[in-house]
């Protein structure tokens, strides 16, 4: 998946908007060490800086990452995988918010990284879409394909249960403190054509595989299957559920 960083904080703001409450869950300390991973154009990168920590931002998209330098030029960001980054000396903590679902490939290499980032006792907070994450949005998308006589589409996103993900990070060497999971309906009020729109943000590698002259219709499609679940007089919805946790590194 590619990010237009140009676009991101003015179309996608909501992302940053809705980690406020996570941030407060890490709780940052003045001299504290903190990973921010998956850190975008580096909003809470800054606002965990505010409070005093020390943080490294870390994406996987250099564009986000020059954004973030540009914006925030006193503090440390680089380019990285959630699935192997390496830090030369162990964090006091691993923040993410929105971004675990995006490394979905190999989640225990996540973990795994995550631990090695972090000194014993070490805290691992993040947020990320739970199982049944956009599951209106992605039934939409996926019966539109077929109607339309393409093949299903891979989805980029690893959505887990709370029981499953919490397994992984126990397997993995945390003891896990607090796991919360719910609902999150969210406003597209970036996205005025609806689901179509939300298609482009999120899942625009999809149309890259579909043939130029079927993308309209095949989008006005997703459009009309979605509508009645999300589709408000006041705007379009997403039907988010979320994941946060906080672990410790044992």
């Amino acid at each position: 998946m590619s990010w237009n960083a140009r676009t991101y904080d003015s179309g996608l703001g909501y992302i940053s908007a809705y980690g406020a409450p996570l941030v407060d869950l890490l709780d940052p300390r003045p001299g504290e060490r903190v990973v921010d991973l998956g850190c975008g154009t580096g909003v809470l990168t800054a606002e965990i800086a505010s409070r005093g920590a020390h943080v490294l931002g870390i994406d996987g998209s250099p564009a986000m990452i020059e954004k973030a330098l540009a914006q925030y030029p006193g503090l440390d960001f680089i380019v990285g995988d959630g699935r192997d980054f390496v830090v030369a000396q162990p964090y006091d903590a691993v923040f993410s918010n929105a971004a675990l679902h995006w490394m979905g490939s190999e989640p225990d290499a996540v973990i795994a990284s995550v631990r090695e980032a972090l000194a014993p006792g070490g805290r691992f907070v993040a947020e990320m879409g739970g199982a049944g994450n956009c599951a209106t949005l992605i039934a939409a998308v996926s019966t539109a394909w077929r109607e339309h006589g393409l093949r299903e589409p891979d989805l980029p996103w690893y959505f887990p249960t709370p029981a499953e993900y919490a397994a992984r990070l126990e397997q993995g060497g945390f003891v896990v403190r607090i796991l919360e999971y719910f609902d999150r309906p969210t406003p597209l009020d970036e996205c005025p054509n609806g689901a179509a729109d939300w298609v482009r943000m999120f899942a625009g590698s999809l149309l890259h595989l579909v043939p130029a002259e079927l993308v309209e219709p095949l989008l006005r499609r997703v459009n009309e299957l979605a509508a009645p679940a999300l589709r408000r007089e006041t705007g379009w919805m997403a039907d988010y559920v979320r994941l946060r946790f906080a672990a410790v590194r044992r």
